[in-house]
């Protein structure tokens, strides 16, 4: 208890002005405090102890829409660069999607669906891999890494980038699909909402998704040390954070040029095609997690489980 109150110490501070560089005046953090204290930072001593001195711990960090994978990754890689004074990168599969030329390509060629950025099939596995491959060699140099603008909604130009100049102890690999699995085929044919009944009569989309899952996505996943779970209560809930999500990205852009801001509606489409995804998740990663974070309605940390 006393390592964990000298890390509170420690970090307050530098947590406390992150999180408030994520408030607005209507959305504010409650027990901020609590979550670090009794959550966040007994995660960082459990990440810690898994740390192997020769090669990268590859963390992912998956959970729902809106569900607050980006702050507490924020807030993790805080703690432990400054209390734990490791090298710390953090990305997110967001960051690999396909460029919006290549998924018109996807579009056109495979399913309509695949213009929306979001399921398995639209992000860059080889670059992820490319990316794992790199960051574990013995003769790591540096790297650059993708960044995309979701406002633009496509990649960024390579000179604004991610550089990682050194390798790093501790990777944290964020993102709503991370450790997803495939479904059977059986679970595939009946659709599960409006967009799959109405877009996917033929599963065509469905069936490229999952096969995704099945093969190349398995092989990324493959690739971390563990896995932290944040759980929400069900599908309505995340879709009501996603929506908040996005009227926060609104407020904190400065340029609203060009911007691809979702209304609700648009929102609530969106998430449809991240749907069966998201709720076979509800079931699956529970098992597969080494850490599990319930949230609250509240979108707080509730309770939190350490499995492996």
């Amino acid at each position: 208890m006393q390592a964990i109150n000298d890390c509170f110490n420690k970090v307050k501070k530098d947590c406390f002005k992150f999180i408030s560089s994520q408030e607005t005046k209507k959305d504010k953090f409650k027990n901020k405090d609590k979550m670090i204290k009794s959550f966040l930072i007994p995660v960082s001593f459990w990440i810690v102890k898994k740390i192997n001195k020769k090669k990268p711990l590859i963390i992912g960090l998956t959970g729902g829409q809106g569900s607050g994978k980006t702050t507490i990754s924020s807030i993790l890689t805080l703690i432990l660069k400054r209390y734990f004074k490791l090298n710390v990168f953090k990305i997110s599969i967001d960051d690999f999607y396909k460029t919006r030329k290549d998924r018109k390509s996807l579009s056109k060629n495979k399913h309509p669906l695949l213009m929306t950025r979001g399921v398995p099939g639209t992000h860059d596995v080889d670059l992820m891999l490319n990316f794992f491959k790199k960051v574990k060699s013995k003769k790591f140099k540096s790297l650059e890494v993708p960044k995309f603008n979701k406002a633009m909604d496509d990649r960024c130009k390579k000179s604004l980038w991610y550089k990682l100049k050194s390798k790093p102890d501790v990777v944290i690999f964020e993102g709503w699909c991370v450790g997803a699995r495939a479904q059977s085929g059986t679970q595939l044919k009946k659709p599960i909402n409006s967009l799959e009944k109405v877009y996917d009569q033929g599963t065509t989309w469905r069936t490229h998704v999952n096969n995704q899952l099945k093969t190349k996505y398995k092989t990324l996943f493959n690739q971390l040390d563990g896995l932290l779970y944040l759980k929400a209560k069900n599908f309505n809930l995340l879709r009501r954070w996603r929506i908040k999500q996005e009227r926060k990205l609104w407020l904190q852009t400065k340029n609203k040029k060009n911007l691809k801001i979702m209304s609700s509606g648009d929102v609530v489409d969106f998430m449809q095609t991240y749907q069966r995804i998201t709720q076979q998740m509800f079931k699956d990663a529970i098992k597969s997690s080494s850490i599990i974070m319930d949230l609250n309605s509240k979108h707080q940390i509730q309770k939190i489980k350490f499995k492996k």
